[in-house]
């Protein structure tokens, strides 16, 4: 078995949790859509700030700026992080890799979520999809940095995405409450 199916496989509950997490805002409602974003921003900052300038990670696209863009087009300010007790364990180089995982593999939710807002909506953040051959270029490289690692390592790259899937679960279930107040 490959170390992504591994990596998969020892995710795919978290996975889930987000999905039902994000999955009661409605996209084609401004206000829903925007506490979706604003869910989205706070635990983006984090991971895209914890893995800023890290040389061992292959190369990525921030997304934040988009973020904050679809954000001030609904009239919305970037918020602040969230609290990232959840992600701490990020300053070890291998978690890090998890979490890269997490965020580029959100893009391929974006680009099915971005097909059911609204087009008076903004869409750039959902609509950041890889560029061609980009995802299988990641997966490749997950796939030889697992290969090449040892036992703890690959159980930090586990932790490294399983800690940032739980920033997004907690980020979306605070934005739920919000939407209830």
């Amino acid at each position: 078995m490959s170390f992504v199916a591994t990596l998969r496989k020892a995710t795919a509950a978290d996975h889930d949790a987000v999905d039902a997490g994000f999955g009661v805002f409605r996209l084609d409602d401004a206000t829903d859509y925007g506490l979706f974003l604003v869910a989205h921003a706070q635990a983006l900052h984090v991971v895209e700030t914890a893995l800023a300038g890290d040389s061992t990670l292959p190369a990525w696209r921030p997304r934040a700026a988009l973020l904050a863009a679809d954000l001030a087009a609904l009239g919305l300010a970037m918020p602040a992080s969230a609290p990232a007790p959840a992600i701490a364990r990020l300053d070890d180089p291998d978690g890090r890799w998890g979490a890269l995982y997490v965020i580029e593999g959100s893009r391929l939710g974006g680009r099915v979520l971005a097909k059911t807002v609204p087009s008076a909506l903004p869409t750039a953040y959902l609509a950041a999809v890889h560029e061609q051959g980009e995802w299988r270029t990641l997966l490749a490289a997950i796939d030889a940095r697992g290969a090449a690692s040892d036992d703890r390592a690959r159980a930090a790259i586990i932790r490294g995405a399983r800690q940032t899937f739980a920033l997004f679960a907690a980020a979306a279930l605070a934005a739920h409450a919000d939407r209830h107040r």
